[in-house]
């Protein structure tokens, strides 16, 4: 196929003369001539286009030079903060608004026994001070230093107001330690009597405490006093608001005393089933004090063997109460029986009640064996009998095992009925 020819088209088509009057051709005007052809240079509509370059503009990227602005921003804006803080802060520190004036700016809550004067001992010296000066963790932990105060809080309210909240401990018993009475509760913490009349309470007075003595070691008494009320109380039993005194000087043999209007009975409970003994002594109290011209103490420690009227060596001589301590006591409801001042006596009549055929001829203590005792014991199958041996020998009743039958303890008291003879046999007198 043939291809159409183009016509040619010439340079006057393309540029097309302008008119312009004539003038002679002189040697300046074919200068101009060529210099006007060269600046006027015209893009042939038959070339390809040139590509166009980016001209770089700045000596930074765009990114780079946004990011450098936005930390400035961020620069301006911190050190105008912090300027702000500064301010703010040399305001609060120097203002009178921030400054506790009196006692009544500190509110307190929850005080029953702890008293106002007590807290103001602690708190006293932040009155005056800036609100924001005051160390709170500190007077928190000087706070919770005084022995009514089981936790603290103290927080802080602008412009210059404390508030104080007071947690209060619980007492569990009374306390003898030497000539007063205190309260304590279930982790050994000695505490005041309140104000009298403030409040009263039905509690036992507990024996064995000193008050030098670490607060680890009371705490160790009061687990066994806590473990014997949970048994006393088991059930429904409510046993130990019968007691008036409960005597932990020895781990090993818990000493009570409940009252009785009959009299006050010590009654020896060991270590351990506490609420079987004591179950023990309150069905068979009144059967001893039938068969004994007087019922001072029973020792309920071993099995199938009862021991009436032991000595009480275990007691030990206690300080005189004061009579200031006295009344504070009582006006706290301690009970008239836990007042009285127990001291070493002389041994006692001990009668042991078993079910043995054959009374021993020995009782072993430790290494030595004591003197012949002489008394009768009540035999199950035989006419029953009773006597009394009076022992001088002895400070603690003999824990070997006595050859006893099954018979449940007491049984054989129980079946004696009458007081017992007048007959009594004496033992040995002190080396």
């Amino acid at each position: 196929m043939a291809r159409k020819g183009s016509s040619t088209i010439s340079q006057e088509e393309l540029y097309p003369a302008v008119h312009e009057p004539a003038r002679p051709a002189t040697d300046d005007t074919l200068d101009d001539a060529r210099m006007l052809d060269l600046d006027v240079e015209q893009e042939s509509p038959f070339l390809r286009g040139q590509k166009r370059v980016s001209v770089r503009r700045g000596s930074l990227p765009k990114k780079a030079a946004t990011g450098l602005t936005w930390g400035v921003l961020a620069l301006i804006v911190f050190f105008s903060c912090s300027a702000a803080v500064a301010a703010l802060y040399h305001y609060g520190e120097h203002s009178w608004r921030f400054r506790i004036d009196s006692s009544d700016d500190i509110e307190l809550a929850g005080l029953q026994n702890v008293t106002r004067f007590q807290i103001m001992e602690v708190m006293g010296g932040d009155i005056g001070r800036n609100i924001f000066f005051v160390p709170l963790s500190a007077r928190k932990q000087a706070l919770e230093k005084i022995p009514w105060v089981e936790s603290a809080s103290v927080m802080r309210f602008v412009p210059n107001r404390l508030r104080i909240e007071i947690h209060e401990r619980t007492p569990v018993a009374f306390a003898r330690v030497g000539s007063k009475i205190l309260l304590i509760d279930s982790v050994g913490t000695l505490m005041e009597l309140p104000a009298a009349g403030k409040k009263k309470y039905s509690f036992p007075v507990i024996l064995g405490m000193n008050a030098g003595e670490p607060v680890s070691t009371r705490a160790a008494r009061m687990k066994i006093y806590n473990d014997l009320v949970s048994q006393l109380d088991a059930g429904g039993a409510h046993y130990s608001q019968e007691l008036s005194e409960v005597d932990l000087s020895d781990a090993e043999d818990v000493k009570v005393l409940p009252s009785d209007p009959m009299g006050e009975v010590l009654v020896h409970l060991g270590s351990s089933n506490y609420i079987e003994r004591y179950r023990i002594y309150v069905s068979h109290v009144r059967e001893w004090r039938q068969q004994f011209d007087k019922l001072e103490s029973v020792d309920l420690r071993y099995d199938r063997q009862i021991i009436v009227n032991p000595d009480l060596q275990g007691t030990a001589k206690q300080t005189p109460l004061s009579i200031l301590s006295v009344k504070a006591a009582m006006a706290a409801g301690m009970k008239p029986a836990a007042l009285i001042t127990h001291q070493l006596t002389t041994p006692k009549p001990a009668a042991v009640l078993t079910d043995s055929a054959k009374p021993p001829a020995k009782i072993a203590t430790g290494k030595k064996s004591v003197k012949k005792h002489h008394k009768v014991v009540a035999k199950a199958a035989s006419k029953p009998s009773t006597a009394l041996a009076q022992n001088k020998t002895t400070s603690k009743p003999d824990p070997s095992p006595i050859p006893t039958t099954s018979a449940a303890p007491g049984t054989a008291a129980a079946k004696a009925g009458n007081k017992p003879s007048p007959a009594i046999a004496k033992g040995e007198d002190h080396p």
